[in-house]
């Protein structure tokens, strides 16, 4: 039996994860979760799965889930500390760590220096401090599971082979909504038009960044940290289908690849149940349904999130916790209607251009560039408006 805090249970990796658990009461439970604000969900999942301490990310928000959760014996926390509380539990053995964006860096970065294993679907928190992050892990000896379908492939197409012996890693990217949509007709895409993914079933900042492509970008970026990899190692190729969830070259032009149904179960369930495979519900793969499987270079003038998420790796530092705070902030104002979807991509370049990289010691030294890349952004975003 294997001890399970999850942080962020219902976001849809959130929600997929307790689907496998709910699978394998046997090998599964959680001892602790925590949400933001879709209380009634949370408190469903509270009664199901019984948790010992539940959390929610505002303070605020604690008398109404302890009033929906009634007469159960959880305790109930809010805010950071809370966070930290839950991703640290003594039964605890690992974190599923899936809070979107930033606000995921403290209790993950608490968690491993409890010791809990890592089973990662946060992109930001090695998008903004990678560096931390692995030596963090590499301090502590935890181990860092991928929960993203690209770095979960990476990851099983390297197993039982040598580092040293990569010649590339290759991201597959679906291209979103918009990957055949002319250029110049995107300034008119409606946020519908943008959360209508092809292929996956996704949160609404997930699948903003999936049609900018900064997806892709942020997916290098925690690409190079986790495999400890040159960034001009990393290519990105389209692949439509998305059956191919990512690929790795070797010295000697082999190529190994991870395929199947694309449904996130599947790398969850790598993830909880490493180095065994459990049975997760998803749709066996069937290539004879397919007339063939495609593969192209993006376009990087139409996708510049891409382009720009290379270039705040490369110039590393503190810059891609800048990018990636302007990305959070433009996308938010996409959703509410302030800024149209080309305005995304201009909100993260003009913070990017008005930010000096600079290097960074702390988890607090990251959260202040976070909080200048927001801040920037919401400028840069008002002027837009009017």
């Amino acid at each position: 039996m294997k001890n399970i805090t999850i942080l962020g249970s219902t976001g849809s990796i959130g929600v997929s994860t307790l689907e496998i658990i709910s699978a394998h009461p046997d090998r599964f439970r959680i001892v602790a979760m925590t949400a933001g604000k879709n209380l009634d969900l949370f408190a469903r999942q509270i009664k199901q799965f019984a948790p010992r301490i539940a959390v929610v990310a505002s303070a605020q928000d604690v008398p109404r889930l302890k009033e929906l959760c009634s007469g159960l014996d959880v305790t109930i926390l809010g805010g950071v500390e809370g966070l930290i509380a839950a991703a640290t539990a003594d039964e605890t053995e690992m974190v599923v760590a899936a809070i979107v964006g930033a606000a995921g860096l403290i209790p993950t970065a608490a968690a491993i220096r409890a010791r809990k294993d890592i089973a990662l679907a946060n992109k930001e928190i090695l998008v903004t401090a990678g560096h931390l992050f692995m030596n963090l892990v590499a301090e502590f000896g935890v181990r860092l599971f991928p929960v993203d379908s690209e770095h979960s492939a990476i990851f099983q197409s390297i197993e039982g082979h040598r580092c040293e012996d990569i010649h590339k890693i290759i991201l597959t990217a679906s291209g979103g909504p918009f990957l055949h949509t002319p250029a110049e007709q995107l300034p008119a895409v409606t946020v519908r038009d943008a959360l209508n993914h092809p292929n996956w079933n996704m949160g609404k900042k997930i699948s903003i960044d999936s049609a900018t492509m900064m997806n892709k970008g942020l997916e290098v970026i925690e690409a190079r940290w986790l495999f400890n990899t040159p960034v001009d190692k990393i290519q990105v190729n389209i692949h439509p289908q998305s059956i191919i969830h990512s690929m790795v070259e070797y010295i000697d032009g082999c190529v190994i690849a991870q395929l199947g149904t694309p449904d996130m179960k599947a790398p969850i369930a790598y993830a909880l149940a490493y180095p065994e495979r459990i049975t997760t519900g998803v749709k066996q793969l069937d290539l004879t349904s397919f007339s063939g499987l495609t593969f192209f270079n993006p376009d990087h003038d139409k996708f510049r999130c891409l382009q720009l998420a290379y270039r705040a790796i490369r110039s590393g530092e503190s810059m891609p916790a800048v990018m990636n705070a302007a990305n959070e902030i433009a996308v938010a104002e996409f959703l509410d209607g302030r800024i149209g979807f080309t305005q995304i991509a201009e909100t993260i370049e003009r913070t990017m251009n008005a930010h000096s990289a600079h290097n960074l010691q702390s988890i607090e030294e990251v959260l202040k560039a976070d909080l200048w890349g927001r801040e920037t952004a919401r400028e840069i975003c008002r002027e837009m408006v009017h």
